[in-house]
């Protein structure tokens, strides 16, 4: 199994103002995301993977160094093909390694069928599988919101813009577009998000600057378990 590539992330709450300033500054120099409609916008939905002690949720909160949570994500509602993302943190450093798979196998997946996973091929789903069995993941909340992406291949940087972030509080209901949700504890505020690998470039390191905005450990999951 190919080890993952850690890269640098930075995380900022911005204003709508500070959004819409950035919004134009990296027009004029970075390609939207792939997943962009007409007004480069999409919407994202993940489905969190937690145990019953919630590990995940816990390790976030305590700052734990090294720690990884699993979740299954769609974008704009649509049926396939979904990724199961792992994601590790360690020493500050964030990978991420993702496999896909279809709607028949998500749903399968969700109603407790996993022994398909043995035989897919995939060492993620593979070791999802046995964290499932020994350690008892389970899914555990949807999270849907909107992002705005920005690439720039110098750096590999990819800058996002998230807003309107939703949970489903306890339902994983996740094929349902009509899924009841309600505001997660953001209070509106735009979240910024710059990953990039070994160096960031000044053009975006200057477009991105925040005067008077630290950054922060912001966790879209951890914001979603307000409700418990």
């Amino acid at each position: 199994m190919e080890e993952p590539k850690f890269r640098h992330e930075l995380k900022h709450m911005v204003s709508q103002s500070d959004a819409i300033a950035l919004r134009q500054r990296l027009r004029a120099v970075a390609s939207p995301d792939t997943y962009a409609g007409g007004d480069g916008r999409y919407l994202v939905r993940s489905l969190y993977f937690d145990n019953i002690q919630d590990k995940a949720l816990r390790e976030k909160i305590d700052g734990v160094n090294r720690r990884e949570k699993f979740r299954i994500r769609c974008y704009n509602y649509q049926p396939g093909p979904i990724k199961v993302e792992k994601k590790s943190k360690v020493a500050g450093l964030c990978a991420k390694e993702s496999a896909l798979i279809t709607r028949g196998q998500c749903e399968a997946l969700l109603s407790g069928d996993t022994e398909w996973m043995l035989e897919c091929g995939s060492p993620l789903l593979v070791e999802l599988y046995a964290k499932m069995k020994y350690q008892q993941l389970r899914p555990k909340t949807v999270v849907d919101y909107t992002r705005e992406a920005f690439v720039y291949a110098p750096g590999n940087v990819r800058v996002t813009l998230d807003s309107g972030i939703m949970t489903g509080i306890h339902s994983t209901d996740f094929f349902n577009p009509r899924l009841p949700t309600l505001p997660a504890g953001t209070q509106g505020a735009p979240i910024l998000e710059v990953k990039f690998d070994e160096f960031l470039p000044s053009v975006i390191a200057g477009m991105v600057q925040m005067k008077h905005r630290e950054p922060c450990a912001f966790s879209k999951y951890a914001v979603c378990r307000i409700y418990g």
